[in-house]
């Protein structure tokens, strides 16, 4: 069976996007609905500085168009502030927060290491072994959010799909086949960010999740035509082979990311609505 691809963009509240991406006049609350119209994801970032509630979660849904997804980062506190130790209690609460009123708009958590975080393999272990991969076990964990939590628990999984992971390494000290072997034993994705630092395009877990930051050249455009045709070469080979792929594109020039992520969509012969 094949995989599927969907590309997308960090977040869609960007005021230069209105008048580029969207057209000259749309009231900001169908921002969402457009976005949902010519990308096939998009990465929730507000979860980062703060758990959300499971309205505001209720409410993407509801203006995303079927069959779209969202990721969601994980926050700060667990990645920055504990820097992944000790922090079963903060993902009992994030958990909880509301993610799963998504239902099966869910997607995968991406988990975003500061650079100054190096690889500690009994850290990074633990951690993974924390990180629910079914209904179950997220609704196990979830149940244990505390006090801190500003809202009731939200611990409906009506129409949730697989609960997936993914985690970006961006220390050199975690540059080694151990790591990967664990990523993999744990099926969790090594983000591939697509940088001069960091060119790899290893696959650990039964998905890619791409963040993608290049090219390194400064370009206006971001990404050109031969940008786009290689990456749809190696997404489309990866979709082949049963694997479902995320990519992102998050470089610098976040005005064309939308215009980048629609390019190689129709580089992979991936129609949507808003075509």
């Amino acid at each position: 069976m094949s995989g599927q691809v969907r590309t997308g963009t960090a977040g869609w509240v960007f005021e230069p996007w209105r008048g580029t991406f969207f057209p000259e006049g749309l009231v900001q609350k169908k921002e969402l609905a457009y976005a949902s119209s010519r990308l096939g994801s998009i990465e929730i970032n507000a979860t980062f500085r703060a758990n959300q509630k499971p309205e505001s979660f209720a409410k993407w849904a509801g203006e995303a168009r079927t069959g779209f997804v969202f990721s969601i980062k994980g926050p700060q506190l667990v990645t920055h502030i504990k820097r992944l130790k000790n922090c079963e209690q903060e993902l009992a609460n994030f958990f909880a927060s509301g993610p799963l009123a998504l239902g099966p708009k869910l997607g995968p958590f991406i988990w975003q290491l500061p650079p100054n975080i190096s690889h500690n393999r009994e850290v990074l272990e633990t951690f993974l072994a924390l990180l629910p991969h079914t209904a179950d076990q997220y609704v196990a964990l979830a149940s244990k959010a505390d006090e801190r939590l500003k809202s009731a628990p939200f611990l409906t999984t009506d129409g949730v799909g697989p609960i997936r992971h993914a985690i970006e390494l961006r220390n050199a000290s975690f540059d080694a086949p151990e790591v990967n072997a664990l990523l993999a034993e744990h099926n969790v994705a090594r983000v591939i960010a697509d940088t001069a630092e960091n060119p790899s395009r290893d696959l650990t877990a039964d998905f890619a999740y791409c963040r993608l930051q290049g090219p390194a050249r400064g370009d206006a455009q971001g990404y050109k035509d031969a940008d786009i045709a290689d990456w749809a070469r190696t997404t489309g080979a990866w979709a082949a082979a049963g694997k479902d792929v995320f990519a992102y594109f998050v470089h610098e020039d976040k005005l064309h990311a939308p215009a980048n992520a629609i390019a190689l969509r129709q580089a992979l012969g991936i129609t949507l609505p808003g075509d």
